[in-house]
């Protein structure tokens, strides 16, 4: 059974690219562009991984990320922010997510990380 993706992110190349990427390497993608979309989606599609952009257009990402940690039903999900906003030298992780993914990144980051998290999920 392939593994789902949720990717939540307001500029459309980024999220070409990125959901691209993920189904060449066989996760189902789902790609929405605005974070009011997000809890509709999550509960229509039960991602099992969501990559969340960290500054939408209409909303923050560490806020979403905060909603679903808080969320009993949700919180179990890992939660990777996009963000050029961090570095890896910042220690708080925004929203409580699980994981941060620099911008600009390259595909082999985006793939490392997505699936160490979706394997860290596993063993929980």
């Amino acid at each position: 059974m392939k593994k789902r993706i949720l990717i939540v992110d307001d500029h459309p190349a980024i999220l070409e690219v990125v959901a691209e990427a993920l189904a060449y390497e066989h996760f189902e993608v789902l790609d929405i562009a605005l974070g009011s979309q997000l809890f509709v989606a999550v509960r229509d599609f039960r991602p099992d991984l969501i990559l969340l952009d960290y500054k939408l257009a209409d909303t923050n990402g560490g806020d979403l990320c905060r909603q679903l940690k808080d969320t009993p039903e949700y919180r179990h999900i890992p939660v990777i922010i996009f963000s050029a906003y961090f570095t890896p030298a910042d220690t708080h992780k925004p929203g409580g997510c699980d994981g941060i993914l620099y911008k600009p990144f390259d595909l082999q980051s985006l793939l490392a990380t997505v699936n160490g998290h979706l394997a860290d999920s596993l063993m929980e």
